[in-house]
């Protein structure tokens, strides 16, 4: 577990929060630009002096209660920012060397493991300027790792990059969550990066904690900020069900129902992640008959959230329209106009149909 409490005065506002974020899986900082998100990072591996307290699985690296303050030199963990900041007079190699060399932890990652998980093997007798963009940043992060940390923390790690450079790095980054029993704490304003990478996430705005938990859970409140930007939606873990080659179709399970989407590359019985827009999704009162929606879902509606021109609905997959299904059920949401609200007189309790269409893997 990792525990802060962290108070600090800005120029444009007063950080002050208290974050309790999990002793693994990914933790993503989420949130505007200039709302706090790099002040807590800083803060957290002691290059910003905040007011507090910060302990990491036990070990307390700040309490001013009791006078401790462990300088960023003697606190367990590596920092990637936007800029890989690598040596440009060593190799790939001696960079992670370095790394490796500035740390009595060293030991706790093995260093073959990242470079492998990387992909970074056929790099190591390359400079800084030889690398592309993604290729620098994933070295960077293996430097970063080659120290044993306890924690990693990355602020923007994919902000330099192009959409195509993005893309190479963001598989490899998904391999490190899944191999590496290790907490990251991400910074991003990319809700698609959140998505994709958080297991846990914290919604900041002016120095302050709006909301904290679970992805899936804060992806599916109709009343956070969240829900207004164009790509609010939700994630669904789920496995790989089955293939249609003819079709080149793939159908995904989770619990109460299942999902249809683009021919995806996993094989059947993987785990995969994948996000419903909330603009992709309609609803109706009766099953529809002859559509060319293939995925349509028996639901019922949850809680509803609306403004003057449009309606948020949290729907909750079930096997049945009227079944209340439990907590671990599967949620969407689904942006309508409030004259289909008013129309329709959808009330929150009802069952209803989740006419779904488009589904991407992420």
């Amino acid at each position: 577990m990792i525990e802060a409490t962290l108070r600090l005065p800005r120029r444009d506002f007063a950080l002050d929060v208290a974050l309790r974020l999990p002793a693994s899986g990914v933790s993503v900082l989420f949130g505007p630009s200039g709302c706090g998100k790099t002040t807590v990072l800083r803060a957290l591996a002691g290059l910003e002096r905040a007011a507090g307290r910060v302990v990491v699985d036990g070990e307390v690296w700040q309490d001013d209660a009791r006078g401790v303050f462990l300088p960023p030199h003697r606190r367990p963990l590596g920092y990637v920012i936007q800029e890989a900041a690598l040596f440009p007079h060593l190799d790939v190699a001696a960079n992670l060397a370095y790394g490796r060399r500035r740390s009595a932890d060293r030991d706790r990652i093995a260093l073959d493991d990242v470079v492998d998980l990387l992909g970074i093997g056929p790099l190591m007798a390359r400079r800084p300027a030889t690398l592309s963009g993604g290729e620098r940043q994933r070295v960077a992060i293996a430097r970063a790792l080659a120290t044993g940390p306890r924690l990693l923390l990355m602020d923007e790690p994919l902000a330099a990059l192009d959409a195509v450079r993005k893309a190479e790095i963001l598989p490899y980054l998904e391999r490190l969550h899944r191999a590496l029993a290790l907490p990251v704490v991400l910074v991003t304003h990319a809700l698609d990066e959140a998505a994709r990478l958080a297991d846990h996430l914290v919604l900041l705005q002016a120095g302050r904690v709006q909301a904290a938990g679970p992805l899936a859970e804060l992806l599916a409140q109709p009343d956070l900020p969240l829900s207004r930007l164009d790509e609010a939606g939700v994630v669904i873990e789920a496995e790989v069900a089955e293939h249609d080659a003819a079709y080149g179709l793939t159908r995904i399970g989770f619990a109460g129902g299942g999902l249809w989407l683009g021919q995806a590359g996993a094989a059947v019985g993987e785990r995969v992640r994948a996000r419903v827009l909330a603009r992709d999704v309609s609803v109706a009162r009766q099953a529809p008959v002859d559509s060319s929606v293939l995925n349509v879902l028996p639901v019922r509606l949850e809680a509803l959230h609306s403004d003057r021109s449009t309606a948020l609905l949290r729907l909750v997959v079930a096997d049945t329209g009227v079944a209340a299904p439990d907590a671990g059920a599967v949620r969407l949401l689904a942006r309508i106009t409030r004259r289909s609200l008013e129309t329709l007189a959808l009330q929150p309790g009802e069952p209803l149909f989740a006419q779904i269409k488009g589904v991407a893997l992420m």
